[in-house]
């Protein structure tokens, strides 16, 4: 997928690398929701994080947005797992005709944080698999048998 970063999220991710030390390979400036949200290199999240999350509270802090973190990953499924962490996704399968993903969760009790308040996290699920596989996500679904 081809993904063009702007002066100001080159900016961003640079002060992410300057305080964190961790490496973002992207980030999206979601103005609808007031939020930073990097895509951080496989294996930099705890530096990212900081112990504590004391990272991300200095980084709201310096750009005077929310920032929230997903670790990226090759495998699309595993990915989208992350988007959605700590909901427990079960599987991710595309409909053969309309070409949509539909994403199952385990336990109806996390269908609520798996959407987010007003629709942020399922935003941001949208967001993310939009830019880095070219795909849309048409619906969330709970495990019947479990």
């Amino acid at each position: 997928m081809d993904r063009n970063i702007g002066f100001k999220e080159r900016r961003y991710i640079e002060e992410l690398r300057i305080l964190t030390k961790a490496t973002a390979l992207d980030c999206i400036i979601d103005e609808k929701f007031e939020r930073v949200i990097y895509i951080i290199r496989p294996g930099d999240m705890g530096f990212a994080i900081g112990k504590k999350g004391e990272n991300i509270r200095r980084m709201q802090n310096v750009l005077g947005k929310r920032i929230e973190m997903v670790e990226y990953s090759e495998d699309r499924d595993e990915f989208i797992a992350n988007i959605f962490r700590p909901v427990s996704i079960s599987r991710v399968e595309k409909d053969p005709e309309s070409g949509l993903l539909t994403i199952s969760l385990l336990k109806r009790s996390e269908l609520g944080t798996a959407i987010g308040k007003k629709g942020a996290n399922i935003e941001k699920a949208r967001l993310l698999v939009r830019k880095f596989w070219g795909e849309e996500i048409g619906e969330l679904m709970v495990e019947e048998d479990a």
